[in-house]
């Protein structure tokens, strides 16, 4: 009894240590990718945005039906953003978050929403996944898929994903 008290004990000691780096991963994937992210479209900074980005990363459209390099990816935002005199938001919540010391795979729903808080806001919906790795010490945007699944993402099923910072649900 006394031996299986031991290995219970290790399984739960050693158990919440994976779980304490994987929350240390994640928390670090949102403040290299997920918070500029944001920033970069709420500032319309393609910049800021290529930065989270590796330069290997493989961008699909799920929607478009393309896959595009980094550099491709980019003009366009450059292009859309440029003299923008618009508003807007992108918020995220995931159905799945799993990393390791330099690569990480995360599932989830993101909201865009344009002229918020005004009678022209309008939202749009998409499930992503995304392949990060890390490069020199942060992480980047390896692989980015997104798809509205034929307009089928919706508020609710951005609800009933978590919130970015609810590292107890994976």
């Amino acid at each position: 009894m006394k031996i299986l008290t031991i290995y219970i004990s290790l399984f739960l000691c050693f158990g919440n240590i994976v779980t304490s780096q994987e929350t240390n991963h994640l928390k670090a994937i949102n403040t290299d990718v997920w918070s500029p992210f944001t920033k970069a479209f709420e500032t319309f900074d393609y910049i800021l945005f290529a930065s989270i980005h590796s330069e290997d990363l493989v961008r699909v459209s799920g929607d478009s039906k393309n896959v595009k390099g980094k550099t491709t990816y980019i003009e366009g935002y450059k292009k859309r953003w440029v003299n923008k005199n618009s508003n807007q938001t992108i918020s995220f919540r995931f159905l799945e978050r799993i990393a390791n010391d330099i690569s990480a795979s995360e599932r989830g729903i993101y909201k865009l929403t344009v002229n918020p808080n005004t009678a022209n806001e309008q939202s749009y919906y998409g499930k992503f996944h995304v392949i990060l790795r890390k490069e020199n010490g942060t992480w980047k945007l390896l692989v980015d898929y997104d798809s509205s699944e034929s307009n089928t993402i919706n508020e609710t099923s951005y609800n009933e994903a978590f919130a970015i910072d609810d590292f107890d649900k994976y």
